[in-house]
């Protein structure tokens, strides 16, 4: 089994060694890259996406900003410090948080997308509903990050219209705030690959060409509450990530946060699930902490010249 031992079982380098000999041709796997505002994805080192909340609910405080003036400011930072992606949501993804209207999202979103894409950047709308899709897409945003699975026929379908790409995230119910129990098992791979390939083989379909693979690891499950077990989950994941690329297309990883073990300096959860993340082969990270993932990924970089 390759899961994730303590040190007394594998030594941390033999677990490494042990998975790239168990999967030689899925850690040599090649993906589908494509290009989105001059940006590249799916070659090379990963890529950050920085994260913007305009709802006041949601977990990570230091993401949320409390204007569209404000927003504005954080994604013109966020860019300066290495990302090349920033992602905007309007609503909260837990499941505790107040639902937000389409209406209220789309008003606060649309002067943050309308000015970071007229800037240049690419901008990513968090969403599954079709509505604020359809807007920000119209509005210059060229990702939809697809928190649902209950409309994904018609969200394929606008975000290839637009040409834009999907993050096709893991969702067990209508939408990722939805509570739900995760299969956690010795290996999730599997899992994960049977939820994803047919909704690939859709995509396609629909004329989309441009794919982020998502496992949903920032999610809430309700079986999930011990800490531990949710970070060996986690790390598992991270440390297989590479295996998923069989599919054929990038992989995005949200960084977990890890409260449980980082406490008072949650701040360093990141960083530190990014060479998990980076060693398992991750196209794309999301992160709260873009400029300490960079300084991660910029010293990681130095280690294979």
């Amino acid at each position: 089994m390759v899961g994730m031992p303590t040190g007394e079982q594998v030594p941390w380098l033999g677990q490494l060694a042990e998975l790239a000999a168990k999967y030689p041709d899925e850690l040599s796997a090649r993906v589908q890259s494509f290009e989105l505002c001059g940006h590249v994805f799916g070659s090379g080192r990963p890529a950050l996406m920085g994260v913007i909340n305009l709802s006041r609910q949601s977990w990570y405080r230091e993401s949320i900003s409390v204007s569209p003036a404000a927003a504005i400011k954080r994604g013109r930072v966020l860019r300066a410090q290495g990302a090349a992606v920033i992602d905007l949501g309007a609503q909260s993804t837990q499941s505790y948080a107040d639902d937000i209207a389409s209406g209220d999202q789309i008003e606060s979103m649309l002067p943050v997308i309308a000015a970071l894409s007229a800037e240049g950047a690419v901008v990513s709308v968090e969403t599954y509903e079709p509505e604020i899709a359809q807007v920000g897409l119209g509005a210059g945003a060229r990702v939809l990050n697809l928190t649902g699975v209950a409309h994904d026929d018609e969200m394929f379908a606008l975000a290839a219209h637009y040409e834009a790409a999907v993050v096709m995230c893991f969702s067990q119910g209508d939408n990722v705030r939805v509570a739900s129990v995760l299969n956690v098992s010795d290996d999730p791979i599997p899992m994960l690959s049977d939820h994803f390939e047919p909704r690939i083989e859709r995509a396609v379909a629909a004329g989309l060409g441009r794919i982020f693979i998502d496992p949903g690891l920032g999610f809430h499950y309700e079986n999930l509450t011990d800490g531990a077990e949710r970070v060996r989950y986690q790390s598992q994941v991270l440390l297989n990530s590479f295996r998923l690329r069989t599919l054929g297309w990038p992989i995005c990883q949200a960084l977990p946060r890890a409260f449980d073990f980082f406490e008072d300096n949650f701040r360093s959860a990141e960083p530190y699930f990014a060479v998990l993340a980076a060693m398992g082969r991750t196209d794309l990270l999301r992160t709260h902490e873009v400029p300490q993932v960079n300084a991660v990924l910029n010293t990681m970089e130095v280690l294979d010249t």
